[in-house]
């Protein structure tokens, strides 16, 4: 193997170390997002609101938008949201 070779797969290693940080991130949110979620849920009742509010649903979807930078297109991010969505309502 080439000095090249293995200059690049050395690059590629720190980007996945990297990717394995933000994944480790993303699930460190996503918890804490539950938490929320399941408080809300505890909540409702005493406000005689429903536990499903498809306004909210779409709020959240324009807010993604709003933040939404790219390189992720808006239909990539309302599809990722919306598995994150489900599964909230099944906690």
């Amino acid at each position: 193997m080439d000095e090249r070779t293995e200059d690049v797969q050395d690059q590629i290693g720190a980007i996945r170390d990297k990717i394995d940080e933000i994944d480790c991130s993303i699930v460190h949110l996503l918890n804490e997002r539950a938490v929320m979620a399941l408080k809300i849920r505890e909540l409702k009742p005493h406000a005689h609101l429903s536990l499903y509010d498809p306004k909210r649903e779409e709020e959240i979807f324009a807010n993604l938008a709003k933040c939404n930078e790219g390189p992720l297109f808006g239909e990539n991010l309302r599809e990722i949201y919306s598995a994150i969505l489900h599964v909230m309502k099944e906690l």
